[in-house]
C-alpha cells in the first residue's frame, strides 16, 4: 500500500527540451523520483505529444525550434488546464510576465538546482490534485469579485476571468484571510508549495499578472514585508 506523500507511478510528465543533455538529466532526474517520462525536442514534438497522450505536468523550454515554448503553451492552454512548468535561459523580468500571460504556471531558470525543480514539480502536482473540503466554504464574494471553488471559476462584475490554478490558489487565500498580511515566504509554502526564499521575484510576478486579470485592485503590498488582501468592508 502506497504510503502517504509517496509518488504515483500513474504521474505522466513530458519534457519539451531542446538541448539533449539537459533533457537527459532531466528524464532521469524524474524517472528516478518514480515519474513515468516521454521527451520532445522542438516544439512541433512537442504539441504532438501532448496531443497523443494524457499527461500530468508539462516541463516546456521557451527557446524551442520551429515552435517556440510561448506558442506551444498557448495551444495546450486552448485545450488542456495540465500544469505547465516553463524552464528557460532567459532571466529577463519581462520574459516572465510573458511565460505568466501565455497561462504558465511556475516558471525556472537556467542553471538551476536539480533538487528544485523536483520541489516545483512536486508541488505543482499537489495543487493539481488537490480538492477543496465538502465543508469548506465553495464561493467566495467581495464587491465585484466572485470566486467558486468547486467550478474553478472567477467572475468579475458578471464577466469570467480566466485564471491558471496558482492564480486561484493565490487568489482563494487571499479573499478567506481579508485583511492579513502575507510575507512573499508565506505565500511560496502556502500556494506554490515549497520553501525556497530565493524565488521571490515569482510571488511579484503573479501578483503583478493577477491583478492585472481582475482589472481591479484589492490586493494590497505591505511594504517591507508582502502582500494582503483588502480588509473587510
Amino acid at each position: 500500500m502506497m504510503k502517504r506523500g509517496e509518488i504515483s507511478l500513474k504521474e505522466y510528465i513530458l519534457i519539451v527540451e531542446d538541448e539533449i543533455e539537459i533533457q537527459s538529466i532531466l528524464k532521469e532526474l524524474l524517472l528516478d523520483a518514480g515519474y513515468q517520462v516521454d521527451t520532445a525536442s522542438d516544439g512541433l514534438e512537442g504539441i504532438t505529444a501532448f496531443r497523443q497522450k494524457t499527461y500530468d505536468l508539462i516541463l516546456l523550454d521557451l527557446m524551442l525550434p520551429k515552435i517556440d515554448g510561448y506558442a506551444v503553451c498557448e495551444m495546450i492552454r486552448k485545450e488542456s488546464e495540465v500544469p505547465v512548468l516553463m524552464i528557460t535561459a532567459l532571466d529577463e523580468e519581462d520574459d516572465q510576465v510573458k511565460g505568466f500571460e501565455v497561462l504558465a504556471d511556475d516558471y525556472i531558470t537556467k542553471p538551476f538546482s536539480l533538487k528544485l525543480v523536483l520541489k516545483r514539480v512536486e508541488a505543482l502536482l499537489r495543487r493539481r490534485g488537490s480538492v477543496v473540503d465538502e465543508g469548506e466554504k465553495q464561493v467566495f464574494c467581495y464587491r465585484e469579485i466572485q470566486l467558486d471553488i468547486t467550478g474553478m471559476q472567477v467572475h468579475v462584475s458578471g464577466k469570467e476571468v480566466a485564471l491558471t490554478k496558482l492564480e486561484l490558489d493565490l487568489l482563494h487565500l487571499f479573499m478567506r484571510n481579508q485583511g492579513r498580511v502575507f510575507t512573499r515566504d508565506e505565500l511560496l509554502n502556502l500556494v506554490w508549495g515549497y520553501d525556497y526564499t530565493g524565488y521571490e521575484k515569482a510571488v511579484n510576478i503573479h501578483i503583478m499578472n493577477l491583478r492585472r486579470k481582475l482589472g481591479v485592485d484589492y490586493i494590497e503590498a505591505v511594504r517591507g514585508v508582502g502582500y494582503r488582501f483588502a480588509k473587510k468592508d
